[in-house]
């Protein structure tokens, strides 16, 4: 039964948890806070792999006062031993007497037994405070421990007219400043970042997170990947110079020559070559390959023909669009999304749960694919 205060100590249990965003892969995002007689007298969160849970920490912090306490956690006390003793023996060692779980941990290594030891050892519990908010939390941990593959959100910038480009292959800033930093801000908590060549080829990307040095946490540079069938990612594109600092994967096939291969090995550039029948990249065969790596989110910057493609691999869980009010015109100019079509109901396919955000002069459309 929960108590009146239970989702305020949640809710802030949950933002601590955000501010490790983009650290802690393989493992979630996890924020703990302890509560006694009314006062936080301990807080915590997972920095990253391999460091102290969050409710180490917060235990640490709180010390004798975390007897006969309330433990706030955003994901169910985990009862392995990992890289760390089971959290559950530490609270229970500790005297912690009700423990409050914003969901279950969908880890099949966990999936209720923390929660079930303890019960066992008499301590009071309760699932399920703010459990939608701590699924959007933990969506990338989550489905990855549920398919094995990684969470993909597909992002483009476009006119008000629906162009990505004033023609192919030309490389066109379309959107203001705050929504470069948006996309700045997403490849700071996502695990790769993946293009087509074309894109290479247009643009000559980075692909890497330009935040201030100062942010906290620091900015980290997402696994960089390209989407290159023939290999035609020049050996002076900036993903190939900088990819003794930048990890960086490019996905051909058989049909890519092996002295090109090999020149890009030489680079730092780590190849992996698919055989695929149609002589294109199997993007869901590459998801499945990022998951057992244990990335647990991508998210796509590609152009009309990646994004296409990923989408008709079904592999795609969440769309952004940022949308600028620009004009560009032309039959010719691309658009977000090539192909034949998606099919679906209708002959369109639909985003759930969408909002919209304003960023400067921009906008950002965001939505989830409709199962």
């Amino acid at each position: 039964m929960g108590m009146p205060d239970d989702s305020r100590y949640m809710a802030e249990a949950l933002a601590l948890a955000q501010r490790a965003a983009g650290r802690t892969s393989p493992n979630p995002l996890v924020g703990a806070v302890i509560v006694a007689h009314g006062v936080v007298v301990g807080r915590g969160l997972h920095p990253r792999a391999g460091e102290p849970h969050a409710e180490i920490f917060a235990l640490r912090e709180a010390g004798e006062r975390a007897r006969g306490a309330t433990l706030y956690v955003t994901l169910e006390p985990c009862n392995h031993v990992g890289r760390s003793g089971p959290c559950t023996e530490a609270l229970i060692a500790a005297g912690v007497r009700r423990v409050v779980a914003a969901m279950v941990d969908p880890d099949p290594q966990v999936n209720g037994s923390g929660l079930a030891r303890l019960r066992e050892a008499d301590l009071m519990v309760d699932v399920g405070t703010l459990e939608d908010q701590a699924r959007r939390v933990n969506e990338f941990f989550i489905k990855h421990r549920r398919t094995g593959l990684p969470f993909v959100t597909l992002k483009w910038a476009m006119s008000l007219d629906g162009k990505i480009a004033v023609a192919r292959g030309a490389a066109t800033s379309i959107t203001g400043e705050d929504a470069r930093r948006f996309v700045h801000e997403l490849r700071n908590i996502y695990d790769a970042v993946l293009v087509g060549v074309q894109t290479v080829l247009a643009d000559d990307p980075l692909l890497t997170c330009r935040l201030p040095a100062d942010c906290l946490p620091a900015p980290r540079n997402p696994v960089r990947i390209i989407v290159d069938s023939r290999l035609r990612t020049p050996l002076t594109a900036r993903v190939v110079i900088g990819a003794s600092q930048v990890q960086t994967l490019i996905v051909t096939t058989a049909a890519a020559p092996s002295e090109r291969v090999e020149s890009m090995r030489r680079a730092g550039v780590e190849v992996l070559i698919q055989d695929h029948a149609d002589g294109q990249v199997d993007l869901r065969a590459l998801a499945q390959e990022l998951g057992r790596r244990g990335l647990l989110s991508v998210l796509i910057e590609g152009g009309g023909t990646v994004n296409a493609a990923a989408l008709e691999a079904g592999i795609v869980d969440k769309v952004i669009a940022l949308i600028a009010p620009r004009l560009i015109g032309g039959s010719q100019a691309p658009t977000p999304i090539d192909g034949s079509g998606l099919s679906g109901a209708g002959g369109f396919m639909s985003l759930q749960d969408a909002c919209v955000t304003r960023l400067g002069n921009d906008i950002a459309i965001e939505g989830y694919v409709a199962a």
